[in-house]
């Protein structure tokens, strides 16, 4: 069933105005991954496939060992990338349906406005889920040019457990162009249009931000990748969005972009462990997209600036999507929103500068409807009581079709030490009361500011996202 959002959509209003270039600003590249492990990188333990790209990244330039997204699910994730704003701080949780009447609202700025105010072209290859209506589409929030799909590539009539989602439209720009579209060519033609803006645009700065589809179930990959990996399908895929890292790098090095280009790859969460051979892996972290455990919320991340970012380094300060937005705009010399912002400069870090530490005296981990659930505090990681979903001693999907969730465990007030428990196994909250006190003040701040559904506070700075109120 195609829904009312099917017919073509003219958006010629959202058009942004041209503004003076500026060819001397660096260019900026976000590879985006869809739910891919913290484990799921060769240079950080990788079985079964290989990411010789993303492993060139790291060895070029830095990695990150400690860094976050700001909620384990789709929208969310996303926006807080986009805006530098906790989701919650704008209204935004969990994943957006099909169905979905609301979307990131147009008084929010987004990286690519960023951007666009520093005279870049801007596009987007890939998923957006930030809204699939008209008003919400990214050519109304600064990106001059659209190919991909508007919410998860599971939001289709064939998922393995039902559902009526209707059909997945293709977009070009603010046109419905296909639907169903063979999800085999998603990666490949993303990495390729990705490479084909670079060529086009090789002479003004740009902005590429190519946020994967995959490898979100259901798993697509080529012939060319399809059996390529000793792991099966999902190390394909993995192994043609590493390709893919390299068709952009081979564009960038032939137009003589590669020391003029800041290149990130991360992920949105981490992997959807339901889903067993067809999901990745944490490492040695604790649980899955879904939780605020560390496999959640703790994700691959690399990136490369030659003569700018020291090559083969590595940044073990806790750092989150949320600083991309203000680091971004700190290197073009862009201004900041109006509005606050969560995010800060991370810039020294990215640069290994001497004793540089993390800008951030907490981060927050907020899920579900604006629930509270944990927080980080240096090497200290505290969780509030919460229900949360695990696959611990249940039977794990094959072949795409996932297994079934233990949605009836609980957390209690539990502290960790990330430097000596990665695994968030030891709960040091009776013997550190002091650390869990110190922490629950800033917990409560934070509450005063976003809100807590779970202790029913309501957060003075929260905005409200875009709501379309005429039923379409």
């Amino acid at each position: 069933m195609m829904r009312a959002l099917l017919p073509i959509l003219l958006l010629a209003s959202c058009a942004s105005a041209p503004v003076a270039l500026r060819p001397e600003s660096p260019n900026i590249v976000i590879v985006f991954t869809d739910d891919q492990g913290y484990g799921d990188i060769g240079i950080q333990g990788a079985v079964g496939f290989t990411t010789p790209n993303i492993d060139r990244l790291a060895k070029d330039g830095v990695r990150f060992t400690d860094f976050y997204v700001a909620q384990p699910v789709c929208s969310a994730s996303r926006a807080a990338l986009l805006t530098g704003c906790y989701p919650n701080r704008i209204g935004i949780s969990g994943a957006f349906g099909p169905d979905a009447k609301h979307g990131l609202h147009t008084s929010e700025v987004t990286l690519a406005e960023v951007c666009k105010s520093r005279g870049y072209a801007t596009a987007i290859f890939g998923k957006w889920h930030l809204g699939h209506l008209p008003e919400f589409l990214p050519t109304c929030h600064g990106f001059d040019t659209y190919s991909g799909i508007p919410y998860s590539n599971d939001m289709w009539p064939f998922h393995p457990e039902g559902g009526n989602w209707g059909d997945l439209p293709t977009f070009e720009n603010e046109d419905i162009i296909g639907v169903n579209t063979d999800q085999s060519k998603f990666t490949s033609d993303f990495s390729a249009r990705a490479a084909a803006f670079i060529d086009e645009h090789a002479d003004e700065p740009f902005f590429v931000y190519v946020p994967h589809p995959m490898p979100h179930v259901p798993l697509h990959a080529s012939d060319t990748f399809r059996g390529s990996s000793d792991q099966g399908m999902y190390g394909d895929v993995i192994q043609e969005i590493d390709a893919g890292l390299g068709t952009i790098l081979e564009a960038l090095e032939r137009n003589g972009l590669e020391n003029d280009t800041l290149v990130i790859f991360t992920s949105d969460n981490g992997p959807w462990l339901s889903y067993g051979d067809h999901a990745g892996t944490t490492g040695p972290l604790r649980e899955g997209k879904g939780t605020t455990f560390e496999g959640g919320v703790r994700v691959p991340f690399v990136a490369r600036f030659p003569g700018r970012i020291p090559s083969g380094t590595t940044c073990s300060e806790p750092a989150m999507t949320i600083d991309v937005l203000p680091t971004v705009a700190n290197l073009i010399h862009a201004s900041l929103p109006d509005h606050p912002i969560d995010g800060l400069d991370i810039w020294p870090l990215l640069t290994s500068e001497p004793d540089a530490k993390s800008p951030h005296e907490s981060l927050f981990f907020y899920y579900r409807k604006n629930e509270l659930q944990a927080m980080r505090s240096g090497n200290w990681k505290l969780h509030f009581p919460h229900g949360y979903r695990s696959m611990h001693g249940r039977e794990i999907g094959t072949g795409g079709t996932p297994g079934k969730y233990d949605y009836g465990v609980k957390t209690g007030l539990e502290l960790y030490d990330l430097g000596a428990d990665i695994g968030e196994s030891k709960d040091l909250a009776a013997e550190y009361p002091d650390v869990v006190y110190r922490l629950q003040v800033q917990a409560d701040a934070m509450r005063a500011e976003l809100g807590d559904t779970r202790v029913e506070a309501i957060g003075s700075g929260v905005r409200e996202p875009g709501r379309v109120t005429v039923p379409r």
